[in-house]
């Protein structure tokens, strides 16, 4: 296993592979086949791939381990967010950046399987969040 920790050489990976999913497959599947066949062609290279990975976070002394879930976590620094929807909307970047910021993780993956061509349904999605050190929130980045 791989455990590449540059977020820019993983995400090519991730669009290199999705690009030829969604070339092979076409658009317009249900979104859990994608995130089955993506998971395993990256595993199938190497890399650590956490489906459905469940985002802890502690606000105000209270923690919170439920509701949010990651599509895919790939090596431990990259959200791979899955849609298989005719268009993207506002609601699916925020919640991709909901992600990366309470992750503290500085890139994410938005990827459309049901538009028409690949180019038009992958997005990334940066997070450019610096909390201040006095922060109440705090991540646990334990397993689900």
């Amino acid at each position: 296993m791989t455990m590449e920790k540059d977020p820019d050489r993983l995400s090519a990976m991730v669009v290199d592979t999705a690009f030829h999913i969604h070339d092979e497959l076409g658009p317009g599947l249900l979104e859990s086949v994608y995130a089955s066949v993506l998971a395993r062609a990256l595993q199938r290279q190497g890399l650590k791939v956490e489906r459905e990975k469940t985002v802890v976070f502690e606000f105000d002394g209270v923690q919170f381990n439920d509701g949010l879930r990651i599509d895919l976590l790939v090596n431990d620094v990259l959200v791979v967010e899955l849609k298989s929807v005719e268009q993207l909307a506002a609601v699916h970047f925020k919640q991709l950046l909901t992600y990366l910021r309470l992750m503290h993780l500085p890139l994410g993956l938005l990827i459309n399987f049901g538009a028409a061509t690949f180019k038009e349904g992958c997005r990334r999605v940066v997070n450019n969040h610096h909390p201040s050190g006095n922060s109440r929130l705090r991540i646990n980045k334990g397993t689900a």
